[in-house]
């Protein structure tokens, strides 16, 4: 705990810290990133301010275990809430409470995702409210589609910035709701159409698919107003020279082969820095950062050390230096998300090698996107024969044990290189990577494997779904029958 001594000796000008939380967005789905359809003026322009990443990644491909590993600077397995909609528990460490312990005023406004335990770690918390959300109508359920009381998450954002003390720094955990499903129409007033879509090969380009990604992109559109107007409002605060903003995504689009995958649809993510005091605007990053970099990070801006529990890098240094390399490799791993499945991967500037570790299993994709027109549109073409090699992951079982990619001649990694003799030696350097990160942060197998808590065809919940769910600890101890 931080004394009053250790208080008075840090100094007043301290940047404030906000970071902005897209939720289920994919790294490429936005003006800054090159694509020319979705509506993203003002994403674009904090990038034009500031300093992107081309090479950014996520340790998890899942919403909360994400969120977890962002709050604690640690990898999810490591956070005892790897798997989705586990709480986090109050005896894991967050830079939050460093940063309130030091002076900072602390506030989280939009998604919460980590349960109650360390609700305490922020000056303020405004929740987004989620329980107008049921099952959509359609494929996979007959309930009726209700709206949430809060549409994106973001309703808060500006009154929370509004309200903070004008005579302390600040930091805010900005999360959206944006752009994870389900879905509506007529959010924004010029909606995209469907030939604005860029339809990934992974899935089939039919109408279906084109009226859902473009349903997507207007919750991108949406988030993009509420990013403006927390910008607009650090303007007129004037304070947005001094104020670190950062806008990343928790995990890839909501669709399948992306979300709760491996895949760079998966965990690879928008990262754009806009600090007009500590980054110059219009640069440029390629290096390698992942998430679980974020907590050191911002307690370097905020001169504070990071605790020996943290896991990651701070990349405060590639603000000045975007040459500069603070990594090889950055790693990832999939758990439980309404289905069971295990997965690990590491990624290089160039190369992605992927170990399913429940290779028995189909990568189906997480049950709200099992419900959606997409995904009732790819089974109806499977049963038809109509579904392409490159359109069929989510059907595949057994997938290989190991996956190997060249992901600059291969971007979306449709080509396994596991057998191809040119890349033994790479592939053998990739594996090592991944069993000495494996072994130094202690990923193990669990001995008894969490059910599937939805269908895998339709969807819909099973009988024993559990919501709240319990902690780890709790849940194990139900799984295992009661003994400790």
């Amino acid at each position: 705990m931080w004394n009053l001594e250790s208080l008075a000796r840090v100094p007043d000008d301290r940047p404030n810290i906000v970071l902005i939380i897209a939720d289920d967005m994919a790294w490429d789905d936005c003006g800054a990133y090159g694509h020319r359809r979705i509506r993203t003026p003002n994403i674009d322009k904090l990038a034009a301010g500031g300093m992107r990443f081309t090479n950014a990644f996520l340790t998890a491909s899942s919403c909360s275990p994400s969120r977890a590993s962002i709050i604690t600077g640690r990898y999810p397995h490591c956070t005892d809430a790897e798997q989705l909609h586990w709480p986090l528990p109050a005896e894991q460490q967050t830079f939050v409470e460093l940063l309130r312990n030091t002076g900072y005023w602390t506030a989280s406004a939009g998604k919460w995702h980590f349960g109650n335990e360390v609700r305490n770690r922020f000056d303020v918390v405004h929740e987004a409210d989620v329980s107008g959300f049921q099952l959509p109508s359609g494929a996979g359920g007959s309930q009726p589609a209700m709206v949430a009381a809060e549409k994106s998450g973001c309703e808060r954002w500006l009154s929370t910035l509004q309200a903070r003390p004008k005579d302390r720094p600040f930091f805010l955990w900005l999360a959206a709701l944006d752009p994870h499903r389900d879905y509506e129409q007529g959010i924004i007033p010029d909606p995209h159409r469907s030939e604005d879509v860029v339809v990934p090969p992974y899935l089939p380009d039919v109408p279906e698919v084109r009226k859902d990604l473009a349903l997507y992109y207007d919750e991108i559109a949406r988030l993009d107003s509420y990013v403006g107007r927390i910008m607009d409002e650090l303007g007129e605060q004037r304070v947005e020279e001094n104020t670190f903003v950062l806008f990343f995504s928790d995990n890839g689009r909501p669709f399948p082969r992306d979300k709760t995958t491996l895949y760079d649809g998966g965990i690879k993510t928008p990262w754009i820095v806009r600090w007009p005091r500590g980054v110059r605007g219009g640069s440029l990053c390629g290096q390698l950062v992942s998430s679980v970099d974020i907590a050191p990070t911002v307690l370097a801006i905020a001169g504070l050390s990071a605790p020996s529990c943290f896991q990651g890098r701070d990349f405060s240094p590639l603000l000045k230096e975007p040459e500069q390399k603070i990594r090889d490799y950055v790693f990832a791993e999939d758990h439980w998300h309404d289905y069971e499945d295990l997965g690990r991967a590491v990624r290089s500037l160039r190369y992605k090698y992927i170990r399913n570790d429940y290779r028995d299993l189909p990568a189906t994709p997480p049950a709200d996107v099992g419900r959606s027109i997409t995904f009732a549109a790819m089974r109806r073409l499977l049963a038809q024969g109509k579904l392409n090699q490159n359109q069929m992951a989510c059907f595949v079982k057994p997938r290989p044990a190991e996956e190997f990619y060249d992901t600059i001649n291969d971007p979306h990694e449709l080509h396994n290189l596991v057998d191809d003799p040119r890349c033994t030696e790479t592939l053998d350097e990739h594996r090592r990577a991944l069993d000495d990160w494996s072994r130094r942060t202690d990923f193990r197998i669990p001995k008894i494997r969490t059910p599937d808590e939805f269908d895998r065809e339709t969807g819909k919940p099973l009988p024993n779904r559990i919501r709240p769910r319990p902690s780890k600890k709790d849940f194990q101890k139900m799984l295992s029958g009661g003994s400790s």
